[in-house]
């Protein structure tokens, strides 16, 4: 039975927000996540490419920044090509983005000292266009900053992730000031599951949804980021309401 999401309305609201933003007639390309709970609530069934996404940790994960960073290289890994990662702070795990999909041959590291300099160089690397994806940690972003990485990102085609980092976590309130990206997401984590001996278990996150153009919030509990830089839907929660929207278990591929 289709869903609220396939419904003619939510159809035509979608058609013509695509008209203001001068994408009527132009079928994005969108990279599917491989879970259906999480695809089925996106437009087109997977993340806009070409486009500016943001991404941010909650909870103490609005200043470590590592579930975010592993879910943002969990989506550049399965992306062809170098990525462009812009930081302020070398503080860069490369185990854990390899551990993600993203190992270090396929990444150029540039340090800038402010969020003036990184939102520059991503601009860069989005316009050159020769890059699989642009990822770059940055505390603040505005509306007319984040305008000019999308119409980049549009412009080459490059998808472009702000990875949203502050100080502070009070700081992280900014994250609710409008900007002009596809997608924003907050990653969370979450008690990894029981093994039945003495070990960590595959790493769990709170995935949320917290604006898509054109698509509804949600939010959704799934394993982190595989070797090949795939989410996974826990077998306790695929059992669950979820299985009814056709999830997969432990999507490794």
């Amino acid at each position: 039975m289709p869903g609220p999401a396939d419904s003619p309305v939510i159809a035509e609201l979608r058609a013509r927000i695509a008209h203001l933003e001068g994408d009527a007639g132009h079928r994005r390309e969108v990279l599917p996540f491989g879970v259906r709970t999480l695809d089925c609530k996106l437009p087109g069934g997977g993340l806009a490419l070409g486009c500016l996404h943001e991404v941010a940790g909650g909870g103490n994960g609005a200043v470590d920044g590592a579930a975010a960073a592993c879910f943002a290289a969990g989506i550049a890994a399965r992306l062809p090509g170098q990525v462009l990662w812009c930081v302020t702070q070398a503080d860069l795990f490369a185990p854990g983005l390899e551990q993600a999909g993203l190992p270090p041959d396929r990444v150029i590291h540039v340090e800038a000292g402010d969020d003036v300099s990184v939102l520059a160089c991503m601009e860069e690397g989005l316009r050159h266009g020769g890059l699989g994806a642009v990822v770059a940690d940055v505390a603040r972003l505005s509306m007319t900053a984040s305008r000019r990485l999308h119409l980049a990102a549009k412009g080459s085609g490059t998808t472009g992730i702000a990875l949203r980092r502050w100080r502070r976590s009070a700081d992280a309130a900014d994250f609710g000031q409008p900007t002009a990206a596809m997608t924003r997401w907050r990653v969370s984590v979450l008690p990894s599951a029981a093994l039945p001996v003495p070990g960590v278990g595959r790493a769990r996150w709170l995935v949320e949804l917290i604006r898509a153009r054109a698509g509804e919030s949600f939010d959704v509990e799934l394993e982190a980021c595989d070797g090949s830089g795939h989410l996974g839907l826990p077998a306790d929660v695929a059992g669950g309401p979820a299985a009814a929207a056709g999830g997969r278990r432990g999507a490794f591929g």
